[in-house]
């Protein structure tokens, strides 16, 4: 008898529960935009998250709402994104060009290594061990995580095992940025063509030792630039908010470790620097 009251007392409250949740789905219940099935059906479907949201559903929830332009989306084409503007008939919006940027010049051939890793063919992997036996600690492991991670296409290793980063192809979706142990890559406006290519924190010309184009922090382009660049911590630092469109800085730069990054001609070192003739590996360095 106890038990036939228990599974009826069960039973009472599951319906008065499921009658409960059922009510309140109907009063609480938001019809959906269709107009959202409209727009997602028109974005790329890569949920990079470049735009600033996690996936193209949620961005679509935002354009339709207003919150965001169809600029922002990098990866959907010029065309796309009219398309998209006019279904809902709004403008474009501005579509700001952004980047990843490496922050590290020193392929094997400039570079040296301290130890020969040997072990999963992963940067996060290898900087485990020792933060992966380059001679400068600060540098690029040269692995290939960042391209391994790339949905896009945009990064390719080099015959020096460096990153190359496409910029044509790159939609900033800030993968390679997590994927690098060392935090070399950031995202940048592709319209900022001066860049640091180094990340040493060492200052003097002993750590050209381990890196024949790293940053001695000579001081030399903050001295040509003192408006827009200062040094920090042994690197020169670029203020972008005050950034003139110049290459002066990288002039007079002894290493090229500052450099100006051409559309189609990559990275371009001033006048000053030390030619680069060698493209063999360098040998360990001495420990």
């Amino acid at each position: 008898m106890l038990f036939v009251t228990a599974v009826g007392a069960i039973g009472a409250l599951t319906a008065l529960l499921t009658a409960l949740l059922v009510l309140a789905n109907k009063r609480l219940y938001v019809e959906e935009d269709p107009r959202i099935d409209g727009v997602d059906a028109l974005l790329p479907h890569a949920n990079c998250g470049a735009c600033g949201v996690p996936g193209c559903r949620q961005f679509a929830e935002a354009l339709v709402a207003g919150k965001a332009k169809p600029g922002q989306c990098t990866v959907s084409t010029p065309d796309g994104r009219a398309k998209i503007a006019a279904y809902l008939g709004v403008d474009v919006g501005d579509v700001v060009k952004r980047v990843a940027r490496l922050a590290c010049a020193g392929g094997s051939n400039v570079a040296r290594n301290r130890a020969r890793y040997d072990g999963l063919v992963s940067c996060r992997g290898a900087a485990e061990v020792s933060g992966g036996g380059k001679a400068c600690y600060w540098g690029c492991l040269g692995l290939g995580d960042c391209a391994a991670v790339c949905d896009f296409d945009a990064i390719r290793m080099d015959r020096h095992g460096l990153p190359v980063v496409d910029e044509a192809k790159c939609t900033a979706c800030g993968d390679c940025v997590a994927a690098c142990p060392k935090d070399l890559f950031s995202l940048q406006l592709a319209s900022h063509r001066l860049w640091v290519a180094c990340r040493s924190l060492e200052a003097g010309d002993e750590m050209l030792e381990d890196c024949a184009v790293g940053c001695t922090a000579c001081g030399r382009c903050a001295f040509d630039a003192p408006d827009f660049i200062v040094m920090k911590d042994n690197l020169p630092v670029i203020d972008y908010g005050r950034y003139r469109d110049t290459r002066a800085p990288a002039e007079r730069c002894p290493t090229g470790a500052i450099v100006w990054l051409d559309p189609k001609a990559g990275a371009l070192k001033g006048a000053a620097a030390k030619r680069v003739v060698r493209q063999g590996a360098l040998p360990l360095a001495a420990s």
